[in-house]
Formats: C-alpha cells, sequence, structure tokens
C-alpha cells in the first residue's frame, strides 16, 4: 500500500511539473487577464475586437447568447481603468489554450500576439469540434493595437 503511495505521489508531481513548464514558456503579461471563456461563440471564423465600453460588451454577449437558455452573463468590467480583448477562434479541432501577451509597444500601438498552446487534456478531445472564444481584460490605452496570431 505504501508503495502505491508514493508511486501515485511521484506522478501527481511529475504531471504538475509539465504543466508548469508549458506555463512558464508561454507565459501571459500580468496585466492580461482571462476573464471568461467557452467553447461555443456561434462565430465560424477567427475574429478579434478591442472592446472599450460596457454597451460593445454587451452587444457581444447578446450576439453569443441567441441561442443559449439561460445565458452567459456578462462580465463586470471597469472601462475607466481596463478594456476588454475578444478573440473567437472560429472553428478548432482538439483543445487549445490561449496565451494573449504584448510583443511590442510603441508611442502609438501595441502589438499582442497569440498563441494557441497544446492542452495537457485527455486525448480523445483531439476529436471535439469546438468554435471557443476568449475575453482578456488589460489596461486601458488609446494606442492603436495591432494582433499577431501564431499557432503553437
Amino acid at each position: 500500500m505504501k508503495q502505491f503511495i508514493v508511486v501515485f505521489v511521484i506522478i501527481t508531481l511529475a504531471s504538475c511539473k509539465a504543466q508548469n513548464v508549458v506555463t512558464e514558456q508561454f507565459a501571459q503579461d500580468e496585466d492580461i487577464v482571462l476573464i471568461d471563456k467557452d467553447d461555443f461563440s456561434g462565430i465560424l471564423e477567427y475574429d478579434n475586437m478591442v472592446v472599450k465600453d460596457s454597451k460593445s460588451l454587451k452587444r457581444f454577449y447578446s450576439q453569443i447568447n441567441k441561442t443559449r437558455k439561460p445565458g452567459l452573463p456578462v462580465p463586470i468590467v471597469d472601462f475607466s481603468e481596463n478594456m476588454v480583448i475578444i478573440i473567437c477562434m472560429g472553428e478548432q479541432k482538439g483543445k487549445l489554450l490561449p496565451v494573449l501577451f504584448k510583443t511590442e509597444e510603441s508611442d502609438s500601438e501595441i502589438t499582442f500576439a497569440l498563441k494557441m498552446v497544446e492542452s495537457q487534456e485527455n486525448e480523445t478531445l483531439s476529436e471535439i469540434i469546438s468554435h471557443p472564444f476568449y475575453v482578456f481584460k488589460t489596461p486601458v490605452t488609446h494606442k492603436s493595437v495591432i494582433f499577431n496570431k501564431s499557432m503553437h
């Protein structure tokens, strides 16, 4: 019985270490926070948008919630301090995790990059087709925002 417990603890620690390596390799900026996500957006093609007011955020959620009963709640965001970046991935096969980070910043623009990292979850998820969306909160800026998307 003790051997089983020791083996279980070692396997558990090893799997946690593997997840930490992925997180450290694709570390997201501290000031970019994932505040909502779902596997079904209803949006069939890749799209990204910057939202700087609550009315636009509610409009996005009303589009997402057209086929949901009950609908997803709209996140509460203080738009005087933050803006929202919404990424709709279009059709995806498998389970990928998004990592959004700033790559460049000048006086007039900020460039964000999105990397999709393979999930450590079960192999059977590779057969799932979804249309996920991700909602990130970041400090507000008046600079123009540019996106770079790369898979893996």
